[in-house]
């Protein structure tokens, strides 16, 4: 197993990640014995880091994994939770849920706590007084129930680098959408290199875009099986997520890459390729770029702003043009969400289709018509508020 070192502590580079876990469709329930063999093959090969969020499955991911590791001492491993400051919609007892949080997982502390999902629409529920959210965590810290404090982060650069300059020094790690794909679909480079100039440590999430990245369409998957020569075992050969984690495992501000498994030939697999250091050649790592590039559905645009200059609504088009982009590679919660953030006249539908950004824009994007694509994309959803009623739910149920 590769290890990385964080703060004195010695992390295994695969994390289990336990939002994905295989559960009775008709009732919910997990499976609890797939859930056993899958950390104790985990466990055995070094595993130690296992990362779980108040909301996963219902509420239920925090009690099955608890209930993995309550067969090992508890120094053996590292528990990784989140609060659902994302979910709220109203001011609740942050420290109940919290302590609700460590009653699951069956522990009286974490080991790594993240405030959930940071983004542009977010970040107002993590900087309101009202719901005094990091204060509160804060003083968690300090009672030595939280070791190391970070969050998770689906936003843009700009933000990533305010909050962290805003909140310099309260935070250790930030976990990141990181992968070959999203390097350049969702500025991934950037927010880690950011992360990196602060000090602190990277996280990374969704390593195999949902599985995308781990089952590529065969052409692409034909592309990297053709590079690899070097083998003279079936066993050895690269899978297409053997590839995804290999182009992470080249990242030194990496410490952890959580991977959602909820199959033992999925742990197998990554427990092989996280045995040792598997270091890209030139020519894979060129071709994992361009199968990113083949991956894509959006408009190449470079953010150069010109666009920006003479637009009369005032609109941040490469902002926008991003938030496309993300929806056509895959309709999701995230552009969404960065699409809540806005003002009603900052949204797309607030293009007046003058055209003055298609006439300066170098790469020549029909930029109203693009505009008008994502008004329809963003009003199809689906959309993160539809969802929040149901969270707070649970949370309410759970309080009490």
């Amino acid at each position: 197993m590769i290890y990385r070192t964080f703060k004195g502590k010695k992390l295994s580079l695969l994390g289990f990640g336990c939002m994905r876990f295989k559960a009775d469709p008709s009732t919910g329930e997990i499976d609890q014995a797939k859930v056993n063999e899958m950390f104790d093959l985990a466990i055995e090969a070094g595993v130690n880091y296992f990362d779980t969020a108040y909301p996963y499955l219902g509420g239920k991911s925090e009690t099955a994994m608890a209930e993995a590791l309550s067969r090992y001492p508890r120094e053996s491993y590292f528990i990784a939770d989140k609060f659902p400051g994302h979910s709220i919609n109203r001011p609740i007892d942050n420290i109940a849920l919290f302590n609700r949080s460590l009653e699951k997982c069956r522990t009286d502390y974490f080991d790594f706590y993240l405030l959930h999902n940071i983004n542009e629409w977010s970040e107002e529920k993590y900087k309101s007084e009202e719901y005094h959210i990091l204060p509160d965590i804060l003083k968690m810290k300090e009672e030595g129930k939280i070791r190391s404090l970070g969050f998770s982060f689906h936003g843009g650069p700009e933000l990533l680098d305010e909050f962290l300059t805003r909140h310099e020094g309260e935070f250790d790690f930030v976990q990141i959408q990181l992968n070959y794909l999203d390097w350049t679909l969702q500025d991934a480079k950037a927010k880690y290199e950011i992360i990196a100039r602060h000090g602190l440590g990277v996280w990374v999430m969704e390593p195999c875009r949902g599985g995308k990245l781990a089952s590529l369409p065969e052409a692409q998957s034909a592309k990297l099986k053709a590079l690899y020569t070097s083998s003279e075992k079936a066993d050895d050969f690269p899978s297409d997520a053997s590839y995804a984690f290999r182009f992470l495992q080249e990242l030194p501000e990496v410490k952890v890459v959580l991977s959602g498994m909820n199959e033992v030939s999925q742990v197998k697999d990554n427990l092989h390729t996280f045995e040792k250091e598997w270091l890209l050649t030139a020519e894979e790592r060129s071709t994992l770029m361009e199968i990113a590039e083949s991956l894509k559905e959006g408009v190449p645009c470079t953010a150069c702003r010109y666009c920006c200059d003479g637009c009369p609504a005032g609109l941040d088009i490469p902002y926008l043009i991003q938030c496309y982009n993300d929806y056509k590679f895959e309709a999701s919660i995230t552009p969404s969400m960065r699409l809540d953030a806005l003002s009603e006249e900052k949204l797309p539908t607030a293009c007046i289709k003058c055209k003055k950004c298609t006439h300066a824009c170098p790469q020549g994007i029909d930029v109203p018509s693009i505009l008008a694509e994502l008004a329809e994309l963003y009003a199809k959803g689906p959309h993160w508020g539809d969802q929040i009623a149901v969270r707070q739910k649970q949370i309410d149920d759970d309080l009490g």
